[in-house]
Parts: C-alpha cells; structure tokens; sequence
C-alpha cells in the first residue's frame, strides 16, 4: 500500500508540473487546431470573390491563361499552376513578381479574366498553420511545438495512471462529473472526466502530428526511406538518381514524397515542351485536378506534380522531363510502404480532411475538450492551497524509471528534457537539505 501511494505521489507530482508548464503551447495547439479543421470552409469564404466563376462548357488551355497573366506581369516569373477543380472554380497561377513577392494570379479557366491576386504570404490559414506548427518561431518554435506534444503524451500516460478508479464501483467522479459536491469537486470532475472520454483521441492526433515535427518527424522519415518503407526502384524509369536535391524544395508533397530525389531533365531539344502539352500527359495518367504544377525554373529542371488531396488514397508526386515529357518518376499512394501508408492515412485524419464533415467534427470535439482539460487543470493549479504536491521522501522506484527511460528513448526531446527536470529537482534536494541543515 506504501509503496502504492509513493508511485502515485511520483506520478502526480510530474503531471502537475508538465501540465503547469505545458497547458499555454498546448492551448494554442487545440485552439489554432480545431480552427484549421476548417480550412477550406474558411478560405472559400474569405476569397469567394477570387475563387468562384460562372460555369461555362468551354475551358481555355493553360498556355493562354499563361499568356494573360505573363500581359499583366510581364516581369514576372511563372512557378506554379492549379487546373479549376470543377466548373465553377477559378485556376491558380503561382508567380515570383520582379521584387522577389510570391503571389497566386487567379483566372477564370472559361474567359481568361483575372479575377485578383493575393500575396502568399498574406494567406490567413497559413498563417494559422505556421502558429499550429512552430508558434510563428521557426526552428526554435518547431522544437517547442515538438516538445509540448511529447509530454502531452505524458500527460496523457500519467493521468490515466492517476485517473484510474481505485474503487471499481465508483461512477461518479470517473465517467460522470460531481456536479452537487463543490465548486473544486466539479472542476476537478471537469478536469478528469473529459480528459478520460477524449484521451484515445488526443493521443491520435498528437501521434499523428508528430510526424510533420522538425526533428523526431524527421527522423522517422529518414528510418522509413533507409529501410525501404520510403519510396521504392519500381517508381523510377530507369535508375533512382542519384541527387542531393528533395522533392520538399521544389514542391509542397505529402510526407511519403518529401525525401524523393528530384531527377533532371535530359537536354535533347532546345525549347521545353508547351504547359499544354505536359498537363495533357499528366491527364493520360490520370490525375485529376486538384493538384499542382510547379514548374521548372532551370534547364535541367523538371516539372513536378504533386497532388496532396483530402484523401491520402489520391496523392500523388510525378516528376516529368520538361524536354521529352518521359514522365521520370510516379509516386502514388499504393507504392508507400506499410508505414508510410499508415502515416499518409494518419495525416488526413488529423487535418480532418479524410472522412469529410464527419471526420472535421470529431476533431473539433477532441480540440473543444483539450481546451476544457487545460483550463480545467489550470483552475484546478489556481484553487490549490498548498503548491505543488509535495516530493515523496523516498526514490523513484524502478518500474516508473523503465517508464522514464522507454518515453526517454522513444522520444528523445522529452528525455532531454526529463533529465534537465531531474538535475533540477536534485539540485533542490540538495539545497533545501543544505538549508535545513
């Protein structure tokens, strides 16, 4: 029983301080989230004046709309384009302006009319999506927003721990909040309860987005191309090429596609093949609008289609000679490995994007309770009389430092920082020890 209690004051003592020096980056985590489940929703909103046209029976082929765009910035240089999904949708034109501005041109497919541009950079979702990712902070931020979510995970393990009835027969405070026994009963109740019902939840979507995280997604990437579950030979035609460059510097592509080397185009004729004549290539493979077109900007260049659509089972990445139109290298989401499937899947459903409206509401249920949990425990932190829990006096017995050590190895960040935590807490000891001495 001694030995029960003492790993439950251990275990209480590291949630209360994670969760305390957490719940702001994870806050922010849940609020832009369950905002950015609605992205599209969104956009169409704030740019219906650019998105939507009248549908007609005719589309112009690209090369004119090019022409239109290339008239009204003649200094410009074209870097992307994105075919009209359907009948009533704008395309997009991706330029860099002559003072180095990234700007989306977009024309009525039907009548070559620009409708307006907008400057990349003022996109409000993407900023949103920078806020979600790195806190708006860059690499600083990316390891700040990598390490909030892996000790959330922690938060999650230490609270199930601490969650779980002692007395099997108890319901109320469990499942169900106390809502007759106290103002810090109930937000107690508020805090446990919720956590309890959406925890399978969060620890999905913390899962899956870690993946996108600047160093433990990379490295996870980079085991999966190593062992083979990245992209396979079969893709190629002819040998892989042997290339420095990645498919994520020349084109935004789903996780698989990121580290694909970028093949080259084979010099055989002095004037590229028309835009027209590359989509109608792409067309013949089967792609259908949705996807984008990024064009090359050197001669050795080579066009890149990357299609990262709602559903992970439609990516594709498609490298084409910008030359001879040898379509180089298809990647699709039926040649990813096991994990890289897992991982694609993972990622729709994380942007709410896989199942449609459905899978967008279940996100926003699992957000809208973090949001409760966190200020729940941070009221909960407020209406505490005592501080901290107190430090049990004996050691931290060896079941929970194999625990520490696995969460540790699994996600080095959190060991890191565990151990900074750690040298801390001992520095303390000795302190106070020196003190009461």
């Amino acid at each position: 029983m001694e030995q029960s209690r003492r790993h439950y004051q251990w275990i209480w003592r590291w949630h209360f301080y994670a969760g305390l020096i957490f719940a702001p980056f994870l806050l922010v985590l849940a609020i832009t989230g369950a905002v950015y489940l609605f992205k599209a929703e969104i956009e169409h909103a704030l740019y219906a004046d650019l998105y939507d046209v009248t549908p007609q029976s005719e589309t112009m082929p690209a090369s004119h709309m090019f022409s239109a765009v290339k008239e009204q910035y003649p200094h410009a240089v074209i870097t992307r384009y994105r075919p009209a999904d359907s009948a009533d949708r704008s395309a997009e034109i991706g330029i860099t302006d002559h003072d180095g501005t990234a700007m989306t041109v977009f024309v009525d497919p039907h009548t070559m009319q620009i409708m307006g541009t907008l400057d990349d950079a003022d996109r409000i979702m993407d900023k949103l999506e920078k806020i979600h990712g790195e806190l708006m902070a860059g690499t600083v931020g990316d390891r700040l927003v990598e390490l909030a979510a892996c000790w959330a995970l922690i938060l999650i393990i230490t609270g199930a721990y601490l969650w779980w009835p002692r007395k099997r027969e108890r319901i109320w405070g469990v499942v169900l909040p106390r809502f007759s026994k106290g103002s810090r009963t109930l937000v107690r109740d508020l805090h446990v309860v919720p956590a309890a019902w959406i925890s399978a939840g969060m620890f999905f979507l913390i899962m899956t987005g870690l993946p996108w995280s600047g160093f433990w997604g990379t490295q996870v990437q980079n085991a999966a191309t190593n062992s083979g579950e990245g992209y396979p030979p079969s893709i190629w035609v002819g040998e892989a090429p042997l290339s420095s460059l990645k498919t994520e510097d020349v084109a935004d592509v789903g996780w698989s596609a990121e580290n694909l080397p970028v093949p080259q185009s084979v010099q055989s004729a002095y004037v590229p093949l028309s835009i027209d004549d590359v989509i109608r290539i792409i067309n013949e493979r089967g792609t259908k609008p949705g996807y984008d077109l990024f064009i090359p900007q050197e001669a050795t260049g080579v066009y890149t289609v990357s299609a990262f659509p709602p559903k992970a089972q439609d990516e594709v990445t498609m490298h084409i000679d910008q030359y001879t139109g040898a379509v180089l290298a298809d990647y699709r989401y039926e040649d990813y490995g096991p994990a890289g499937k897992a991982i694609a899947l993972g990622i729709t459903l994380h942007k709410g994007s896989q199942f449609g409206m459905i899978n967008k509401l279940i996100g926003l249920a699992v957000c809208i309770g973090m949001v409760l949990v966190i200020v729940s425990g941070l009221l909960l932190w407020r209406k505490r009389k005592h501080g901290a829990p107190a430090r049990p006096a004996a050691g931290v017995a060896k079941g929970l430092w194999a625990l520490i050590i696995v969460l540790g190895i699994l996600f080095p960040l959190a060991g890191a920082s565990m151990l900074v935590v750690w040298t801390i807490d001992q520095i303390a000891k000795r302190v106070r020890g020196g003190f009461a001495a």
